[in-house]
């Protein structure tokens, strides 16, 4: 397996902490609700970094890494959008003021990334010492698009995680917010706001939807900056998309439907691996089964960017139909 150059890894990670810099602590502190232009500015910005990344990883590295890079990307990115239903929920619930969604959701997935990046080393370690995890994996991914596929997404009600209840009981939180700072002070008391419930909820559960992303990925590529990169590219820009299909997500009915093919692709693609390696004892006695085919990555890029293309058309297509009955 080819090895990325250590410059090379160490400039883009430093690229894209700068990236995550800038948006939080400069454009992010500025309590605004971003305009269709700007939202449609930084995620056609963030797009084309990613399709000029994998270019410049193509030409260090060769077509392989860069087409895992794409696959990966273009998964972890639809993957997301799918989150951005629960996002949508959480702002909701939790009645945070429209002009600090955007730092909220910055902060969030910030914490997001820390959290899917120590996720991505122990699965990396994991997948390199058992590979017969791909097993696990496997199965897993077909049940989630089983799931998808007869619409049990999740999505249509937000249930806050243990860890947010008992966050409640142990720490002094107030029932407003003051801007966006993360502690006050009332009738000479030092209190939390819900900005700390909120950066919590985002944050613990974009790693809930790692449980199906982070799998997915590694049913596509192995090497852990590559995971690791596709996800962060995933992320950024995820907050303006917010903003620009908040309102039209429910209308994108056909995107689980597609979400499913993919995973259950990739899931169906991983058990495979898992037979091509074979090492279980009580598995054809421990023998790796030979005359099992191996399924190019250019495949996997080919069926996701189909399932979802058909899907995102299908969507826009079943908008604009229920639009013109609505005219008539």
């Amino acid at each position: 397996m080819f090895r990325m150059p250590v410059s090379f890894m160490i400039v883009t990670l430093a690229v894209l902490a700068a990236f995550f810099f800038v948006d939080i602590f400069i454009i992010g502190r500025k309590p605004h609700i971003p305009s269709t232009k700007e939202c449609v500015h930084h995620i056609l910005f963030f797009i084309a970094a990613a399709l000029v990344f994998g270019g410049i990883m193509w030409a260090i590295a060769g077509s392989g890494p860069a087409i895992e890079f794409y696959s990966g990307w273009l998964t972890e990115y639809s993957l997301s959008i799918d989150n951005l239903f629960v996002f949508v929920i959480i702002m909701s619930n939790f009645s945070v003021p429209r002009k600090e969604q955007k730092y909220v959701l910055s902060i969030g997935i910030a914490i997001a990334l820390v959290l899917r990046g120590i996720f991505i080393m122990l699965g990396s370690a994991i997948v390199e010492r058992f590979t017969w995890i791909f097993f696990f994996f496997g199965a897993f991914l077909i049940v989630t698009a089983v799931k998808l596929l007869g619409g049990e997404n999740g999505d249509e009600e937000y249930h806050e995680p243990a860890f947010i209840k008992i966050l409640r009981k142990v720490v002094p939180i107030t029932d407003e917010y003051d801007g966006q700072k993360l502690r006050t002070v009332k009738d000479g008391k030092k209190f939390y706001t819900p900005m700390l419930i909120v950066f919590s909820a985002i944050g613990t559960t974009d790693v809930m939807f790692a449980f199906d992303s982070i799998p997915a990925i590694f049913g596509l590529t192995k090497d852990p900056f590559i995971v690791f990169v596709s996800n962060v590219f995933a992320l950024l820009g995820l907050q303006q998309l917010y903003f620009l299909l908040g309102s039209l997500l429910d209308k994108l009915v056909y995107l689980p439907l597609g979400l499913s093919v993919v995973l259950g692709f990739i899931g169906v693609k991983l058990i495979m691996e898992a037979l091509h390696g074979n090492s279980l004892s009580f598995i054809n006695s421990g023998q790796p089964f030979e005359n099992v085919p191996e399924i190019p990555t250019w495949v996997s890029l080919a069926v996701i960017v189909l399932s979802l293309s058909i899907a995102s058309v299908a969507s826009i297509a079943g908008m604009r139909s229920e639009e013109a009955k609505q005219i008539k």
